[in-house]
């Protein structure tokens, strides 16, 4: 059983292509989360991604609920000794209270083996872990129509958060020295201060624009194929699917530097991962943009060690390696 429910519209496209990599599994049964089924069902492996999903809720009511229903549902992985796989999206969970941390200590505690979606991700003292890498978007954007790059575009798509530096991004932007370039944004913005931070700052950019709302996946690829450079300019960054998902619309992005990126920029190739040091500011802007006019790039950044057959065959296997261990426990008392 996943930690997350049947797909939806706007649900995320590597949780939608996880769940299809895994239901065409012959040797396993894929099941969506339910809180009846997790608490009362057939379940061997638990697999975990991002946890704190299952705490959230609308009402304070709901939330309390959740927590109980968690809390119950730690019972039972420990009294039915159910095998918990968990795949490290992020390293720390944030603004997490202290039942919330409580409860994913625990959780914690019961992982029998880690997924790491790159392989610098450090390991958790005692418990194993396997590589199993973030699949790409290329068959998934492969039915919405692509635009003609607009040189000297720049793109940013993706939740609003003070922590993804969308203030750094605006103010690098405002220093930059290139001439003909612009910036567009488009996402949801996580809070009202963050709506109006951007709403205010707009004003006294000429050609910037922004999109404050949830965006389709063809807008999202209209704006990324638009773009002569995406930029993310997080400031803490590890696993990103929005780096994932303009590479595989063919588009060379700028991240900060990291190890996670220095990898990923090995992975693909020449010029297509551009890492700044620091904080992101004008003069940062102005040698990426540089640096990829200059860049010989191949025709298309190598993605094929994210195919989502492999993917499913080694969750595959990370599944049935936690539950025959499960078993030679359970026959060794």
């Amino acid at each position: 059983m996943q930690t997350f429910g049947v797909p939806r519209p706007t649900t995320n496209p590597y949780i939608v292509q996880l769940a299809a990599a895994l239901e065409a599994e012959p040797r396993i049964e894929h099941l969506p989360f339910r809180w009846h089924s997790a608490l009362f069902g057939g379940v061997d492996v638990l697999h975990v991604h991002w946890a704190d999903t299952l705490l959230a809720g609308r009402t304070p009511l709901t939330r309390s609920a959740k927590r109980v229903a968690m809390a119950l549902l730690l019972l039972r992985i420990r009294v039915r000794r159910i095998p918990v796989v968990r795949t490290v999206h992020n390293l720390s969970l944030r603004d997490a209270g202290r039942m919330d941390a409580t409860l994913m200590r625990m959780l914690e505690r019961r992982t029998k083996l880690r997924i790491h979606l790159t392989p610098t991700t450090p390991d958790e003292p005692g418990t194993p872990s396997v590589v199993i890498p973030h699949g790409h978007y290329v068959e998934w954007f492969a039915q919405f129509r692509k635009e003609d790059m607009v040189p000297g575009r720049i793109g940013y798509v993706g939740l609003l958060k003070v922590y993804k530096g969308i203030d750094r991004l605006l103010q690098a932007f405002g220093e930059a020295k290139t001439p003909g370039i612009s910036l567009r944004l488009a996402g949801k913005p996580a809070d009202e201060d963050t709506a109006a931070f951007v709403a205010q700052r707009l004003p006294a950019l000429p050609d910037a624009q922004a999109e404050l709302r949830y965006v389709s996946e063809a807008e999202l690829v209209a704006l990324v194929t638009s773009s002569e450079v995406v930029v993310l300019p997080y400031r803490e960054m590890h696993n990103s699917g929005a780096a994932l998902a303009a590479l595989s619309l063919s588009r060379p992005v700028v991240v900060p530097a990291n190890p996670t990126n220095a990898a990923l920029a090995e992975e693909v190739g020449a010029g297509w991962v551009l890492q700044f040091d620091g904080a992101l500011d004008g003069a940062a802007l102005d040698l990426a943009l540089s640096q990829s006019r200059s860049a010989d790039r191949p025709v298309g950044p190598d993605l094929s060690g994210r195919g989502w057959s492999e993917a499913g065959r080694l969750h595959a296997d990370a599944y049935l390696r936690v539950a025959g261990d499960q078993a030679r426990r359970k026959e060794r008392r």
